[in-house]
């Protein structure tokens, strides 16, 4: 083994007192060669096969840590969802809003976490925006398909004369990395400092805890205002907004190589409109693998998985697309 290969595993801190524990079984495998060929050479050779297995044996924990490393970095177990209105008004925002809870029930289903990281209502409810903070085992690995347009086409309650509505809003599910792909000139920040609203006692009300940071040369922003100090909320903004620029070099990066990922499930693109709920006919249309699924009541209330399973296989259907 390189002595630059030991270098690497012991500048990880995960592997690092392995990596030291290898290095003392190559030296001593080195100093045991030595007496082999003395009148020691069959207690050597006894040694020297110990030595090899328990070298063997390292490196493969290593390289089961390394690999699992890079499996964490590649689908992170934390995660983003923001969801926006789109069109349709006061619609769209109670669509949003009724995404937000199917999201939200379905990751109480998987056991994750979830945290409001910001919300912002309208005057008749629903959401304009909001955007969640999910924690639990493969989180990204499950979401990382639900980005793009969603759209309902149903009769809303205060629709009198029976006409059918349709209400876009737009998901974003993006990953939080531990390793950032790209770096960010601080210069290029801007930062805004609110109080925010809603439950969190007198303390969150009355100082300016909630931030916002504004990237100036992508316009993107990232809000947070579910800590109680101004430093916990701007720690977690700037993992939202660091996602955020990732996410959109990766967009733009897919772009450019649209036909190396026919593969792939979409684009990642959120203009993109991936999927259909249309309450008339309790039908689920994704429209990339033109698949359907019936019982919205029960998809709305997270039972997303053989959706999500669907998506992920990439298997194509045969669905009619003649409502779009």
């Amino acid at each position: 083994m390189q002595p630059a290969e030991i270098a690497r595993y012991k500048e990880n801190p995960k592997t690092a007192y392995l990596a030291a524990e290898l290095q003392r079984v190559i030296t001593e495998e080195s100093e045991v060669k030595e007496l082999a060929s003395g009148d020691l050479g069959a207690l050597a050779a006894e040694d020297l096969e110990r030595l090899a297995n328990q070298r063997t044996a390292l490196v493969e924990e290593i390289e089961r840590i390394l690999k699992q490393e890079q499996t964490e970095e590649e689908f992170p177990n934390e995660a983003v969802l923001e969801v926006r209105a789109g069109v349709g008004g006061a619609e769209a925002a109670l669509f949003a809003e009724e995404l937000s809870r199917m999201y939200r029930a379905y990751a109480e289903k998987q056991g994750w976490n979830v945290r409001v990281l910001s919300e912002s209502k309208t005057d008749l409810g629903g959401y304009k925006e909001a955007v969640f903070e999910i924690r639990g085992k493969g989180v990204y690995e499950r979401l990382r398909f639900e980005t793009g347009v969603h759209r309902i086409q149903r009769v809303p309650a205060t629709e009198k004369s029976g006409r059918i509505h349709t209400s876009t809003a737009s998901i974003a599910a993006l990953p939080i990395r531990k390793k950032h792909k790209i770096e960010i000139n601080p210069n290029d920040l801007e930062f805004e400092f609110s109080r925010a609203g809603g439950a969190g006692g007198q303390n969150v009300n009355k100082v300016e805890t909630a931030v916002r940071i504004i990237h100036v040369p992508t316009g993107l922003d990232a809000r947070s205002q579910a800590e109680r100090s101004q430093n916990a909320n701007k720690e977690r903004a700037m993992g939202v907004l660091m996602a955020k620029i990732e996410a959109l070099h990766e967009e733009q990066q897919a772009k450019k190589h649209a036909q190396e990922r026919k593969d792939q499930i979409g684009t990642g693109d959120r203009s993109e409109k991936i999927r259909t709920y249309n309450t008339l006919q309790d039908r689920l249309t994704d429209h990339r693998i033109k698949q359907n699924w019936h019982n919205l009541p029960s998809i709305f209330a997270g039972n997303l998985e053989p959706v999500l399973d669907a998506v992920a296989s990439g298997t194509v259907g045969d669905a009619s697309e003649d409502d779009e």
